[in-house]
């Protein structure tokens, strides 16, 4: 996929952002598996989205997780100039059915009358294979995962010796006969105390403005209490606009 110059533009002063986050990780001397992780995590959240020759301004958010153990309770709230705003709560968990067998359901809503929920079953640990399928009831939502939510889940994966993650996951429409599939190609491993992820995303499928064939990408470093993500995401959500974020958060 070719792309003008102008199009490759990041919001200003993005890279020296960055870097301050980089150097904040470093100087808390945040280490990955020194302690247990803590209960709360607080995710903040910028989008820069950019439509062919014209930006269309950016979009924030915040997202507040408890976990105990396998299960998590959340709420979020969105805003854009064009969507407006959007409050959301949810909660996912993993039922152990022995044999190596889990049954991972989770559920969410939001303001506007959104309802949704997804329901995962995976074999294995460390091989393990997957199979999910998700629905909603196709009220407005600003879907920030970005994956299609009416859809079917295939996915396989490695735990390696060294606490790495290796995994492939395929998400694919079907309900809305859009065509609409994400491929994600994800690891995960530990430098010098710290978590780093990459993930590698093939879409494609008919989108709102035509046929989409993209790349896509997320780069990220998490610490035991800082955590930051970058990412590129191109014809988001299947429409004509390519966003650009990120992701800063904090564990406590």
């Amino acid at each position: 996929m070719s792309m003008t110059n102008d199009a490759r533009r990041r919001p200003q002063g993005l890279a020296a952002g960055l870097l301050a986050c980089l150097a904040l990780m470093a100087a808390t001397g945040a280490r990955a598996d020194a302690e247990p992780a803590p209960a709360f995590k607080l995710t903040l959240g910028h989008y820069h989205y950019h439509y062919h020759y014209s930006d269309q301004g950016a979009g924030t958010d915040f997202n507040l997780r408890w976990r105990k153990g396998d299960n998590s309770l959340w709420l979020g709230h969105y805003r854009d100039p064009v969507f407006g705003g959007q409050a959301r709560i949810g909660g996912d968990a993993s039922l152990d059915l022995g044999g190596g067998w889990s049954l991972q359901p989770s559920l969410q809503a939001a303001t506007g009358g959104f309802v949704g929920g997804s329901v995962n079953l995976q074999w294995g640990s460390q091989w393990f294979g997957l199979v999910g399928w998700g629905r909603t009831n196709l009220r407005p939502y600003y879907n920030l995962n970005f994956d299609p939510n009416d859809a079917i889940t295939l996915g396989a994966g490695l735990h390696d010796e060294h606490g790495g993650l290796w995994s492939a996951t395929w998400i694919a429409d079907d309900r809305l006969h859009t065509g609409q599939r994400h491929l994600h190609l994800s690891g995960r491993w530990t430098v010098a105390g710290q978590r780093v992820l990459v993930d590698l995303l093939r879409k494609t499928g008919q989108g709102d403005t035509g046929p989409v064939r993209a790349w896509g990408w997320t780069l990220g470093l998490d610490g035991q209490t800082l955590f930051l993500r970058l990412a590129r995401d191109p014809k988001q959500n299947f429409s004509g606009s390519d966003a650009t974020r990120v992701s800063l958060g904090l564990r406590f």
